[in-house]
Order: structure tokens, then sequence, then C-alpha cells
């Protein structure tokens, strides 16, 4: 596609994460598709007071206003992980602009499925390097860079407890289903098939039903939850393909 497309990328990041996982992404959609990655309010380098809480709506806002103030006429959400469920809170919104979502390992409309026991232990696993490391081994399948071990691990970090604590009580749990209904631009889902924290069968029985009809899932074979960093050659290729539709539909 010329350097003259219309459509702009939006990365929302998953939990613990931030902006940066697009970083390899976006430097292989260039100079062809702008991409954009803002650190979500309490990652990242983003400042905990952005927002008034942490809910998907107030996420949602915060990116919609993200949207306005970089001026874009015609954008995709691309959402990974607790990104995808903000991506599809926002978009069931039919916000001006929008013309796609994709979603990376989304976490679904629904509740996300974690036993309480699971949820207990990664509340207590905030702030401590061990945890971060152990998390580290059980998101990814691919091997990775010692940078960007770092990097991924950095991240997890320097998140705030409080964005920690909502997401993993509250906002991972709210229910969209109802809603999904209004989402009404082309979507596309993307998953590894050695995902150990959301497989494909999570995405096909609690995302897919609920998006429009003939929305594709993806397989990417050998790669873990952490997409954009394990396999940025084949989702970079997949956005293109689907920009590319979206152009010339």
């Amino acid at each position: 596609m010329p350097a003259s497309s219309s459509i702009a990328f939006i990365g929302l990041h998953y939990w613990a994460g931030s902006g940066r996982a697009f970083n390899a992404v976006a430097h292989l959609l260039a100079p062809d598709y702008p991409f954009r990655a803002p650190d979500l309010p309490g990652f990242g380098g983003a400042a905990p007071s952005e927002v008034s809480s942490y809910t998907v709506d107030a996420y949602a806002d915060a990116v919609a206003a993200f949207i306005i103030g970089q001026k874009l006429k015609r954008y995709v959400l691309v959402g990974h992980s607790m990104g995808g469920k903000i991506a599809l809170d926002l978009a069931a919104r039919q916000p001006a602009g929008l013309a796609g979502v994709a979603l990376l390992s989304p976490s679904p409309p629904t509740p996300e499925p974690m036993t309480d026991e699971d949820r207990t232990s990664s509340v207590k696993a905030y702030g401590k390097p061990a945890e971060a490391e152990k998390t580290f081994r059980t998101i990814t399948a691919r091997p990775l860079p010692k940078a960007m071990h770092q990097q991924i691990v950095q991240d997890n970090l320097r998140s705030s407890r409080p964005a920690w604590e909502a997401w993993l009580l509250h906002g991972s749990r709210e229910n969209l289903s109802a809603r999904m209904c209004d989402v009404q631009v082309p979507c596309l889902i993307l998953a590894g098939d050695q995902d150990a924290i959301m497989s494909p069968s999570v995405h096909g029985l609690e995302t897919l039903p609920l998006l429009p009809e003939g929305t594709p899932l993806e397989i990417i074979s050998g790669a873990g939850h952490l997409l954009p960093y394990e396999a940025p050659e084949e989702v970079a290729a997949l956005l293109r393909r689907f920009a590319e539709r979206l152009e010339t539909a």
C-alpha cells in the first residue's frame, strides 16, 4: 500500500504491559500504515491518575480521547489480551472513523476464564521480580532476545497496584456480551496455538460467536500469548492484509 494510506492502527496493549509491545509490529507496517500505541492508564509510563477508575469503560474513554487528540480520520483498533476487551467496548460505541477491529489473543467480552485461585495468586504477585519472571515463562512459547525478555519483565514490575488489581478483580470479569451486537465493523482474531493463558478454543467459544458474521480466527503456530513480541512478522502480515481489504471494500 502507498504511504498515503488513509488507515492508521491503534494498539491497545496487554495487562501488565505497555505500548512498546507493538514496536516491532509498527516497524514492519511502516511507512505504509501509521501505528500508535499509547500506554494505558496505570501501565507503562502512563500516570495512574489519568482515569478516575480502571473499569473497561474508563479505559475505552481514555482511548477515545487519545484518538481524538491524534486527529485520526480512519483507524483500526488492535487490541491485545486486556486491550482486546477495551477495543470491543469502544467499537460497540461505533465511534467516528473506526474502520475495523483486530484482536490478538483477546480477553473475551464475557468474563475471562480464570479460577479464583489464579486471581488470588496473581494479586499477590504484584511487584515481585521472581513472579514477573514466572509470568514471562508462562505467557511466552517462542524464544525471545534477552533485551525483549527484560522489557516484558520491566513492564510487569512498573504497573501500578490499583490498575493491576482492578483488572484481576473487576475488569476481566466484566460482561460486555449484550453490547457486541453494536460492533458493526469488520473484525479479525489472531491467536497462538501454544497460548497457555487464552487458548484458541476460548476465542472460538466466547468471542467469535459475538462478532460480525464471517469474522476469521487466524491461528499462529508455535506462538504463545504475547503475539506482538513472539510473532511480529505474522501479526504485521495479517494486519496488512486486513487493512488492504478495508481499503478496497
